[in-house]
């Protein structure tokens, strides 16, 4: 082999050295016992293979500005022979999750001790290009076969030891690997790991460091929505073990983000409204009737109600329309608006004039059955029942007390008509008993 070669080079020639799939049966009979010996033994057979290899490409890590996702995503499988891949991920399917899941968690240890900038007169690690080139193959093949080692080690990556700026783009680089081989994991790790970090980044003063970093977040996102399946993947599997892909939580931040007063409007806020229609369509995508949707619909009533009665007037009314949603989607949220309503005044009036008007399929389905209609109309006269007791003491907001009131009479003629043909026979009988007394004292 010559003295210098690139990846390609090297990696093409793998099975020309000697027969992959032998060796590999050769490591498994030699530690049967110890399957993580196994995996180290592999990444020793591929740090052995690729020894010959000068490659920078973890130096991409280190620049500035960070490179261009598209441009790191292929790397280093781009260079790895298919022949290669196929036979190594077929190996790799015999190991436990758990197992897999400590290698995703040890090889990321040894890539971050490498970004490490060396320390003086500290002892030289085991970080030669040959090495990092080895563990960079075997976790990209790890995360590509098995995208659920991911999923599980999230939690571990929240952690403070996984936290900054030198850190951000190869995690970035790992979701990506991982969403080649299911984009639903790729969405949920960027909405549960990532969004929260550009949430945070976007609330501090503009830097380079964290304008690269919120750049990167985002080019994951476009990334995995410019799949031409993306919307039949993620609308059709909004869940992954029990989570959804878009948490209320995160469907906040989204709102927040792409909705922002027209002051605190930045570069990055076009590149959410393009993407904030699929992905609330993934966030509110659900199986109506099911436990794990009535517990979404009620946080995300909530948290919405809220918001729709701020001052930012663009993110107040996305707000009331998502409220909306949610009284339609699980009549439950109606019992959950009494016990909100007087906090949230203004953004109950805003939810009652939207539900007023609007019809078509609110409507149908607000009075999809007897029970929903019955649940609705209780809301309706529990809301008026507040507003009278705040007319009659007064206030300055008085007003707002009477629009909402009027909107409540509108919603129970709409929905409840016998309401008023009750009043009206009430009246009737009345009329016609007090006849028939003044009939019975004149015989």
């Amino acid at each position: 082999m010559d003295p210098m070669e690139s990846l390609p080079e090297a990696a093409a020639q793998i099975d020309l050295w000697d027969d992959l799939a032998a060796s590999l049966v050769k490591i498994s009979k030699s530690h049967a016992f110890v399957p993580e010996e196994q995996l180290l033994k592999f990444v020793d057979y591929l740090e052995i293979k690729l020894s010959s290899v000068q490659y920078l490409w973890l130096d991409m890590f280190k620049g500035s500005p960070c490179p261009k996702l598209i441009d790191m995503i292929d790397v280093p499988l781009s260079h790895i022979p298919v022949s290669v891949y196929d036979t190594s991920v077929e190996w790799l399917d015999k190991f436990s999750i758990g197992l897999l899941c400590a290698f995703v968690v040890w090889s990321l240890n040894r890539l971050l001790t490498i970004l490490e900038p060396p320390q003086q007169g500290g002892h030289q690690r085991r970080t030669t290009s040959k090495f990092h080139v080895a563990v960079f193959v075997a976790l990209a093949m790890v995360l590509r076969n098995e995208p659920n080692t991911l999923v599980i080690v999230l939690p571990t990556l929240k952690e403070d030891e996984y936290q900054g700026h030198d850190k951000l783009p190869i995690l970035v680089w790992m979701m990506a690997q991982a969403s080649q081989g299911d984009l639903s994991v790729g969405l949920y790790s960027w909405s549960c790991n990532l969004l929260p970090v550009f949430y945070q980044e976007n609330l501090l003063p503009v830097s380079r460091s964290n304008s690269q970093s919120m750049d990167l977040i985002l080019q994951l996102a476009e990334m995995i929505l410019s799949n031409l399946d993306a919307r039949t993947i993620l609308v059709n599997g909004t869940v992954i073990d029990k989570q959804r892909l878009i948490s209320p939580y995160a469907f906040e931040l989204l709102m927040r983000l792409t909705f922002p007063a027209s002051s605190e409007r930045v570069k990055a806020t076009e590149r959410f409204e393009a993407i904030y229609p699929l992905l609330k369509e993934v966030a509110l995508a659900c199986e109506p009737g099911s436990e794990l949707m009535k517990q979404v619909t009620q946080q995300i009533f909530h948290y919405s109600l809220i918001i729709a009665g701020r001052r930012n007037l663009v993110l107040a009314k996305e707000a009331t329309a998502i409220a909306v949603w949610s009284l339609t989607e699980n009549v439950d949220c109606c019992k959950q608006w009494e016990k909100l309503y007087w906090e949230n005044k203004e953004a109950s009036v805003a939810v009652l004039k939207k539900l007023v008007d609007e019809r078509g399929d609110i409507s149908i389905k607000l009075a999809s059955s007897p029970s929903h209609k019955f649940t609705l109309n209780q809301t309706m006269e529990s809301i008026r029942l507040k507003n009278e007791k705040a007319i009659t003491e007064g206030g300055t907001i008085g007003s707002r007390y009477k629009e909402a009131d009027k909107s409540c009479k509108v919603m129970s003629g709409r929905f409840f008509p016998e309401n008023a043909c009750l009043k009206g026979t009430a009246i009737i009988t009345a009329v016609v008993l007090a006849a028939v007394a003044v009939l019975a004292s004149n015989l």
